[in-house]
């Protein structure tokens, strides 16, 4: 899956093209290099999102094949 679809079926990011413009920005890390929204995701990718203020990392445990719940949105990740 899609680096910026993952980012908005997880909920990490609200929305797909949110997700796509901070990875333009060179705010997204997998595995610590700078990823464009077009990187294919893996289980077990380390995600690094860059705020102003603080980052979160994240490590994939899960690829959906479509869209989750809400509820289940939480189970694609584990928080580092």
């Amino acid at each position: 899956m899609r680096l910026d679809k993952f980012l908005k079926v997880s909920r990490l990011i609200k929305r797909r093209t949110i997700a796509n413009k901070v990875s333009e920005q060179g705010r997204i890390y997998v595995n610590g290099n700078i990823a464009k929204p077009s990187k294919q995701l893996k289980e077990g990718d380390i995600i690094t999102i860059v705020h102003a203020d603080s980052e979160v990392r994240v490590k994939v445990t899960k690829i959906p094949l479509n869209n989750v719940s809400v509820q289940e949105a939480a189970t694609l990740y584990e928080i580092l």
